[in-house]
C-alpha cells in the first residue's frame, strides 16, 4: 500500500508547527507604553487641576467667623467627596486615552484584546500614581499647606511633638530631669518652662500615661505659677493631660479614617481607569463582542 503523499509545506517540515506558532505571533509588544504613558501624564495633570479646584472651594466655604459657612463635618464630606470624584473623572480620562491611543493588534481574539485594554487601563493607573507621588506631592502639599496658612492667620502654635519648628528630641526630656529643683519658683523667662513642660507632655503622650514624678512636678510648677494649691494643681494637670490625650487619639482616629478613604477612593480610580480602557480600545478598533 503506498503511502499518502504530504503536500502542505509545514506538514513536511518538522519544524512546521513552530513556523506557523511564530507567524500568529505580533512582531510588536503587547503593551504600547506610549499610550500609557500618554494617559498617566493626563490622570496626573488633571488630579492636580482638580485638586487645586477642591481646595479653592473649600477656602471659599470657610469663614473665620462663628455660625458662618460651612461646618467642620460638611467640609469633610465634601473632601471625601471630591477626592473620590478626582480619582474617578482623572483616572477614567487618563485609562480612556491609553485605550484609544494604543497599537490596534492585529489577528488577536476579542477577550484577548479585552484583556489587553483592562491592563492598559490599570497600568495608567499606576503610572498616574507613582508620577502623582513622585513630582506632583510637592505642589500639593504647597497648595493645602499654604491654604491652611493663610486661613490660620499665620499664627505659630506649637503642638506635641514639635517645638520652634524643629523635632523634639527625646533626649531633651531627660536632659530637663538633670535640672529640676524641689523648690519651684516663678520663672520669668516662661518660654523655657513652656518648652519644658511641652516636652513632658510630648513624652508622656508617646507612652501613653503621665509618670508620678512628672505629675507632682508640672503640679508644682503650675501652683507657682497659677497660686493653686498642690492638690488642685495635681487635679488640673490630670483633666488637662486627659484632655490632650483625647486630642491626641481623636488625632488619629482623623488620620486613620482619612487614609481608608484614600485607599477606596484610589480603588475606584483603579478600576475606572481599567474600564474606561476598554470602552477607548473598542472604540479604537471597532471590535464586535463574541
Amino acid at each position: 500500500m503506498e503511502q499518502p503523499i504530504l503536500s502542505s509545506p509545514a506538514a513536511r517540515s518538522p519544524t512546521g508547527l513552530a513556523e506557523t506558532s511564530v507567524r500568529n505571533e505580533a512582531h510588536s509588544s503587547g503593551v504600547s507604553w506610549a499610550a500609557v504613558m500618554g494617559g498617566a501624564f493626563v490622570a496626573a495633570a488633571l488630579s492636580l487641576i482638580l485638586l487645586a479646584l477642591g481646595v479653592g472651594l473649600g477656602l471659599s466655604s470657610v469663614s473665620p467667623w462663628s455660625n458662618v459657612g460651612a461646618s467642620a463635618s460638611t467640609i469633610g464630606t465634601a473632601a471625601i467627596v471630591w477626592l473620590i470624584l478626582m480619582q474617578v473623572i482623572s483616572s477614567s480620562m487618563g485609562g480612556y486615552l491609553a485605550g484609544r491611543l494604543r497599537t490596534k493588534w492585529a489577528n488577536i481574539h476579542t477577550d484577548e484584546v479585552y484583556f489587553r485594554d483592562t491592563a492598559h487601563g490599570f497600568l495608567t493607573w499606576a503610572v498616574a500614581l507613582v508620577v502623582t507621588a513622585a513630582f506632583l506631592t510637592s505642589a500639593a502639599t504647597y497648595m493645602v499647606g499654604g491654604a491652611a496658612s493663610s486661613a490660620a492667620g499665620g499664627a505659630g502654635i506649637a503642638t506635641g511633638g514639635q517645638a520652634n519648628g524643629r523635632e523634639l528630641d527625646s533626649n531633651e526630656y531627660f536632659v530637663d530631669t538633670l535640672f529640676r529643683s524641689e523648690s519651684v519658683k516663678p520663672d520669668s523667662n516662661g518660654a523655657s518652662v513652656l518648652g519644658e513642660v511641652g516636652r513632658i507632655f510630648a513624652i508622656s503622650l508617646r507612652q501613653g500615661d503621665l509618670p508620678a514624678a512628672d505629675k507632682s512636678y508640672l503640679a508644682k510648677l503650675v501652683a507657682a505659677r497659677t497660686g493653686l494649691s498642690q492638690t488642685d494643681a495635681e487635679k488640673r494637670v490630670s483633666d488637662v493631660f486627659a484632655g490632650a490625650q483625647q486630642a491626641a487619639d481623636t488625632a488619629r482616629q482623623a488620620i486613620a479614617h482619612a487614609l481608608l478613604w484614600v485607599f477606596l477612593a484610589l480603588l475606584f480610580g483603579a478600576f475606572c481607569a481599567s474600564f474606561a480602557a476598554t470602552i477607548g480600545g473598542r472604540q479604537r478598533d471597532h471590535v464586535v463582542i463574541v
